[in-house]
This record gives C-alpha cells, sequence and structure tokens, in this order.
C-alpha cells in the first residue's frame, strides 16, 4: 500500500469539470459565444430536465486557513444587501435571454458562509429567483451552513422556501487541528444545528470532514467519527485537504508544512475512516462521498444517475448549471463561463447591464467525448468507448498509461472501456488523468493542483 502511495501521489485535478480550469482555451469565448451556447443548451434541457443553480455567497466573519474558496472576510453585515441586489439583477440579466421560463431543477447555496447573511436577506434572495421561475417536481434545494452560526431561523425560512438538505463543515473535533485551521466550533454546535433541521424537517443532513489536516492522528480521527456515528449523519462527505498555499488569496500558512500528516499517515486517516464508515452502514459514492441506503445519492448511485459539476457530486444531472455570484462558473454543457473573481469587479460589471463573465471555454467535440469519460470515471468507476460516439484518437495510447495501474491491481483495462476496481477507488483521478487530453499536451511548468492522494 505504501508504495502504491509513492506512486500514485502525484498533483493532480479533483475533475469537477473536464476541460479542467488551468487548462481553458479562454480566447475561444467571448460573453456573446457564452450566450450562444446557453441558449442552446437551455433550449435542448430546460423543459426536460430543468436547470441548475449555484449561488455563490462569499462572505465569512473569520478565516479558515484551509480554505482555498473564493471568499471575503468582514464583520459587517451591512455588505448583505447590496450583494444580494446585485444577484438578483444577474439573475434578471439571464432571465432576459432566457426563450422561456426557467424550470428549477436544484439550488445550492455555497461560500463562504452562505449563513452569515441574515434569514431575511436570504428570503428576498431566495424570492426574487423562484417567485421568477417554475419549481421542479422533485427538486433538490441545498446549502451549506456554519454550525456556529446557522439558526433555527435560517433553517425554517429555507424549508419554506423548498430546501430540504444542509450539509455542515465540522472538518475535525480535535481542539488543536481546528485552533490550527483557524476553525473552532464545539461538538454541541453541530449537535444543535443537526438536530434543529431535523426537527424542521431537513430530510438530508449532510457533515463534512476532513483528513489531512495539521496535527491529525488517527486516534484523533477515529475519536471524530466515532463522535459524527452519534449524530448520524445522511451523508458524510469525507475530503482530503488541499495543501495549496501558492494559490493568492488563500490563507494556508497558520502551521508549518511539518504539521501535516506524512502521505502514509494521511492514506490510514482515509482508510479508517472508510472502514468505520462502512461499519456504519454507509455506502461509499463516487469519490470523497458516503451515504445511508436511504438518501437520495446512494439511489442515484444505484441507479447510475449520479452526476459531478462544479457543485460536486449530485444525485440529478441538469445540462444547464447557472453560476450565480462573484467567481461562480456556469456550464452549459457545450461552455463554461466563470464571473468576475472580486465582488467589487462583479458588481461593476452587472451594474452596467452586462453578465459578469470574465473568462471561460468552449468545449470543442474532442472534449466532450473526453468529458463522457472522465464523468462515467467519477461517477460509476467504469467507462466504455463501444459506441462510435464514444471513440477518440489516442485509445491505445491511454491503454498503455494505464497499464502499469493495471499491473498493481487496481483497474481492469477492456477491449472496448476502462474499469475501476474497489481497491483502486482512491487512485480513480490518476486514472481520469490519463484521459485528460487537454493536459497531457500542455504539461503546466508549474504546480497547479494539490495531491491525488
Amino acid at each position: 500500500m505504501n508504495n502504491l502511495i509513492q506512486k500514485y501521489n502525484i498533483p493532480g485535478p479533483r475533475y469537477t469539470s473536464y476541460p479542467t480550469v488551468p487548462f481553458w482555451d479562454e480566447e475561444g469565448l467571448t460573453k456573446q459565444t457564452w450566450i450562444d451556447t446557453f441558449q442552446k443548451s437551455f433550449l435542448e434541457s430546460n423543459e426536460t430536465e430543468g436547470i441548475s443553480l449555484y449561488i455563490h455567497l462569499p462572505f465569512c466573519e473569520s478565516l479558515c486557513t484551509f480554505c482555498a474558496c473564493n471568499k471575503r472576510i468582514t464583520k459587517q453585515h451591512a455588505v448583505e444587501q447590496p450583494y444580494i441586489t446585485t444577484v438578483l439583477k444577474e439573475w434578471q440579466l439571464y432571465l432576459d435571454i432566457m426563450p422561456t421560463k426557467p424550470v428549477i431543477k436544484e439550488i445550492h447555496l455555497g461560500g463562504g458562509t452562505p449563513t452569515f447573511f441574515s434569514p431575511e436577506n436570504l428570503k428576498i434572495l431566495l424570492e426574487g429567483i423562484i417567485n421568477t421561475s417554475i419549481v421542479a417536481k422533485g427538486h433538490e434545494f441545498s446549502l451549506e451552513g456554519h454550525p456556529n452560526n446557522t439558526t433555527k431561523e435560517h433553517l425554517q425560512v429555507l424549508y419554506d422556501l423548498g430546501f430540504r438538505r444542509v450539509s455542515y463543515g465540522v472538518q475535525d473535533y480535535d481542539l488543536k487541528v481546528q485552533e490550527a485551521i483557524n476553525r473552532v466550533q464545539p461538538y454541541e454546535n453541530v449537535k444543535r444545528a443537526t438536530e434543529d433541521a431535523r426537527a424542521i424537517g431537513y430530510t438530508s443532513v449532510s457533515h463534512d470532514l476532513v483528513f489531512g489536516l495539521p496535527h491529525q492522528t488517527l486516534e484523533g480521527m477515529i475519536h471524530t467519527i466515532n463522535k459524527t456515528k452519534e449524530l448520524n449523519p445522511d451523508r458524510i462527505s469525507f475530503y482530503s485537504y488541499a495543501h495549496v498555499p501558492w494559490i493568492k488569496g488563500v490563507g494556508q500558512r497558520g502551521f508549518q508544512e511539518k504539521d501535516l500528516p506524512s502521505p502514509e499517515l494521511k492514506r490510514k486517516l482515509y482508510e479508517t475512516g472508510k472502514k468505520m464508515f462502512e461499519e456504519m452502514n454507509y455506502f461509499e459514492i463516487g469519490m470523497d462521498h458516503f451515504a445511508l441506503e436511504h438518501d437520495s445519492m446512494y439511489q442515484s448511485m444505484i441507479n447510475k444517475s449520479l452526476h459531478r459539476n462544479f457543485m460536486g457530486y449530485s444525485s440529478s444531472k441538469t445540462q444547464v448549471m447557472i453560476g450565480l455570484g462573484v467567481s461562480s462558473i456556469s456550464d452549459s454543457w457545450y461552455s463554461f463561463a466563470q464571473n468576475e473573481k472580486t465582488v467589487e469587479e462583479y458588481e461593476a460589471s452587472i451594474n452596467k447591464g452586462e453578465l459578469s463573465v470574465y473568462r471561460g471555454h468552449i468545449l470543442t467535440e474532442e472534449d466532450l467525448i473526453m468529458r463522457r469519460h472522465i464523468l462515467n470515471l467519477m461517477c460509476n468507476l467504469e467507462t466504455s468507448w463501444e459506441d462510435d460516439n464514444m471513440k477518440f484518437n489516442g485509445i491505445e495510447n491511454v491503454k498503455s498509461m494505464l497499464k502499469g495501474m493495471e499491473d498493481d491491481g487496481l483497474i481492469i483495462i477492456k477491449e472496448n472501456g476502462i474499469e475501476v476496481k474497489e481497491v483502486g477507488r482512491p487512485y480513480v483521478r490518476n486514472v481520469c488523468m490519463s484521459l485528460d487530453l487537454r493536459m497531457l499536451e500542455n504539461e503546466p511548468e508549474t504546480r497547479l493542483f494539490s495531491m491525488t492522494i
């Protein structure tokens, strides 16, 4: 096991999209080409599957030093109202280019800290979107909540608007780890927030745990998972800490490199967690996720309808995903478009009556094929090019690159496809990298990604 970790623990993408952002051909997309591909995709899919919305709410009262998300640290809640006004203006710009009224299948509030915003302001924001749309039957509305500041009022307001899933960032219950990442939150706060959500009627409560954080120990991880067991969340996200201190704007220097677990210990943390989750009757979903049998994510895995996009894993697929707010990425399937990355630039663009798109990518026919293969691997741990529409140039090269992983017993290379074995699940990102033609053709000169394992 240690030899495999050393062999395959290399920098690699998390594959919430293909092509990955560093390899976008940014010159190929303009605001008008984004609108054109958006409208095409909207017409193809709105009535049959609806659209998804990701709303980025960037404000946090304090900086978690493990976080690589786009955020703005402030205790001044006067920023809420102007930001919501701008997001609703952006939504109106999208309504203006939609040929028909949108059918909303998914809404996800991400951040930052969505519960930084008051319940009243969240209601204003969401009613402005929901009241101008058709809410799909079987919709899934979800939010990320901070256990320290998610109140009953937050949960009730969002429940009344159709939210049924909440994800709480727990990370770790070890106080030394919490202090190192500047995220101190007692177990009692997580317990309260979890029980409040269930009492109100939320059907899926998720806890996010992270392995590989500074000062983590095996004993500490076992303690964290045992405390998690007491609350029995419907889903558990078990993320590998992405150590990317070179990215501008991240606060990952509150600890030293020597404080991080070794690759071998980090893998032990994961293997121990996985074994404990299985003993707790959770099923592993794709990569990094576990769910109880009744949860919609488990059902999607069984039905092979699991999807993955910039929001992570989703229990249903929509061809169109609109990202609202600063730095959000939208996906029309045929193209990607990212908003301006600072609040000021984002608001200035929207207030001029223009979409805030500052970069993006138009997918080629080859991109679309490789995207489907990588999605299949990330969601179903297998892919096939038996059908002509899934064939691509370089199939034999891909097989050759993967021969070592087959020899190591991690995958099965078939005549017309690839299957990841259960023991190979932790290495699925490495498998996907062999199909990442854009990365293979443009080897990065500097480190761009966190380690794969």
